[in-house]
């Protein structure tokens, strides 16, 4: 919607194809359905949470910027607000009214937009765009074409990779597909009886090979299979990233703002006042309920036994579930659970500076089609707008 919107305020005449029976249906689902379009950080920030091929986004950015976008879209009638983390989101909650703007915008500009109108494939003549053709049959003329897919995460709104296909039929390298910003799946079967369990305020650390390469503090949840939360997502996508999987787990801090010592201090202090309690009686002071039991476990401790009978090693034990819970990973679910796609069309093969194809002439590509994603926080929405932006505009 964003590059035909800038290729018609660039005087050409603009086809919008949509697979779906409607505009928007990814849109629809971002940010549980209230849209977290983009993120109000500066441009320094907003590339430190770029994590594939962040260079070669520097003049889309330029072109469009998260101040740019925003104000394309309040200027057609959707108010926006600025919520913790910068995350900007439409006054409403509802992600429909961002699709409105977007709507507004194509109508103002006399897009003509084709809806169930699905490509089977792009057609070329010696490395030149010549058109596309339709599911139908039909053929479409076009000197020029803009990708702009999606990747495959979550299939179900459309996105079932045929930009890819695309890609790779006019001869482009698409780097390896995995799913993105996407629960965990964990070998501990003490994980399954936590499921439901939010908590807030707790350092993760992904490791791979003992090697941590993710800590952050913030919020996670248990599931049925593993982990999940915004937390465990960003790992996933750092996850994503790495080359060689070996051994990964994850380190979970529950008491981040307690030293060990500061922690054990405490641990010594609620044993010293219920000396003659079960050890689950006062751990349900420390953790939520249905914590205490897996601590134990975890810990090596019969959870009814009486403080004054707890061993210092038993305590450091403790302190240890505690300061540093391990749980190994055994994998991640798959794309119909993953927000974005990691991977896509090598950058090489494309101009950062137009997001034309340095293959075929007059074909473009933006958005998640490309191997360019980021952390969650509107990030990855403003590297779609800020892409599709250039290519129209190119």
């Amino acid at each position: 919607m964003m590059a035909a919107a800038a290729a018609a305020d660039a005087g050409e005449k603009v086809i919008l194809l949509e697979k779906n029976e409607k505009l928007g249906k990814k849109l629809f689902i971002t940010g549980k359905g209230r849209c977290n379009v983009t993120n109000a950080c500066d441009r320094e920030a907003f590339f430190e949470n770029v994590l594939s091929n962040p260079k070669f986004l520097y003049s889309a950015y330029s072109a469009l910027d998260s101040k740019a976008l925003m104000d394309f879209i309040e200027s057609n009638k959707t108010p926006l607000k600025i919520e913790r983390g910068n995350r900007v989101f439409p006054v409403s909650d509802h992600s429909f009214d961002i699709i409105d703007a977007f709507k507004r915008a194509l109508k103002d500009r006399g897009v003509e937009v084709r809806l169930n109108t699905e490509v089977a494939g792009i057609l070329t003549i010696e490395n030149k765009v010549r058109g596309v053709r339709l599911s139908s049959g039909e053929i479409l003329d076009a000197d020029r074409i803009i990708v702009a897919t999606g990747g495959k995460s979550y299939p179900t709104t459309g996105s079932t990779g045929d930009g890819y296909r695309f890609a790779t039929e006019t001869g482009h390298k698409v780097n390896e597909l995995k799913p993105a910003l996407v629960p965990f799946e964990c070998r501990e079967e003490w994980v399954k009886a936590l499921q439901g369990l939010s908590l807030k305020n707790v350092k993760c650390s992904l490791y791979n090979a003992e090697k941590c390469l993710y800590t952050e503090q913030g919020e996670m949840l248990f599931t049925h299979f593993g982990v999940s939360g915004p937390l465990i997502l960003s790992a996933s996508s750092v996850y994503a990233g790495i080359k060689e999987i070996q051994n990964p787990y994850f380190l979970i801090d529950l008491k981040p703002a307690l030293t060990d010592e500061e922690f054990d201090k405490r641990l010594i202090r609620e044993f010293e006042t219920g000396n003659r309690k079960e050890l689950k009686n006062i751990l349900n002071e420390i953790y939520p309920l249905k914590l205490t039991t897996v601590i134990c476990e975890i810990a090596g401790i019969d959870q009814y036994k009486r403080c004054n009978e707890i061993s210092a090693k038993e305590r450091k034990a403790l302190l240890a579930a505690t300061k540093r819970m391990k749980i190994m990973i055994s994998g991640t679910r798959d794309f119909n659970e993953a927000i974005i796609t990691h991977g896509g069309v090598s950058v090489k093969d494309v101009n950062p500076k137009t997001m034309e194809s340095k293959l075929v002439s007059g074909l473009y590509f933006a958005g998640e089609v490309l191997d360019v994603d980021a952390f969650t926080g509107g990030f990855n929405l403003q590297i779609a707008f800020s892409t599709g932006y250039l290519a129209g505009k190119s």
